[in-house]
């Protein structure tokens, strides 16, 4: 990484023209990059993950990766903004999976650089408050001293784009998600697979 690049990501505060969040029950956008339904017709849990060398955006792919390991029988998404090169660069950096196993197979990462996907699904440039917001930085500081997740290179990618999940179904209609409200939240998988599964009323964001 270049001084240059993880300067730029600071000063990356334009984005696509966005679409509106798309609506529980409502039809989940689908494109070429993002199939929904997938072909198979299994539930999908998507992850719009914040620039790659995020330490949020690392937690949420790896409780995405676990989660993603227990349930063979659900696809997860993870949806990288960053180049192909930084996703590539960073996934190769994360820790590996107990026993050292690969990513499981119904675990795909997307790399969506211009941003399309982020913008259809209704995900544009966050505030200042919601990127650096007290509250925000004391996760940051817990989750280093409390799991040893750190800032890790940013070689591409906007620390001001807004990230977000999301839950379809088999037949592609949304059934939980949306835009995170501050730059740290990260939502518990699992209850979001016991939605899906209808083991549970609600799940938070």
């Amino acid at each position: 990484m270049s001084f240059q690049s993880g300067l730029a990501s600071w000063f990356s505060t334009t984005g696509p023209q966005t679409s509106k969040v798309p609506e529980i029950g409502s039809k989940a956008p689908s494109s070429q990059k993002l199939e929904l339904p997938p072909p198979e017709g299994t539930p999908t849990i998507i992850s719009f993950l914040r620039h790659c060398g995020c330490p949020f955006a690392e937690k949420a792919f790896l409780e995405l990766r676990t989660t993603a390991s227990l349930h063979p029988d659900l696809s997860f998404v993870a949806i990288s903004h960053s180049s192909a090169t930084a996703t590539a660069h960073w996934q190769s950096s994360l820790p590996l999976m107990p026993n050292e196993s690969p990513d499981p197979p119904n675990l795909r990462v997307i790399v969506d650089e211009d941003r399309e996907l982020f913008a259809r699904w209704g995900l544009g440039i966050a505030s200042f408050w919601h990127v650096l917001s007290p509250g925000g930085l004391y996760s940051l500081y817990r989750l280093g001293t409390e799991e040893g997740i750190r800032n890790r290179p940013t070689e591409s990618g906007s620390r001001w784009q807004t990230s977000g999940n999301f839950a379809v179904d088999g037949n592609g209609i949304v059934r939980w998600g949306g835009p995170v409200q501050r730059a740290d939240q990260v939502p518990d998988f699992e209850d979001v697979v016991r939605l899906l599964e209808g083991k549970e009323k609600a799940a938070k964001l």
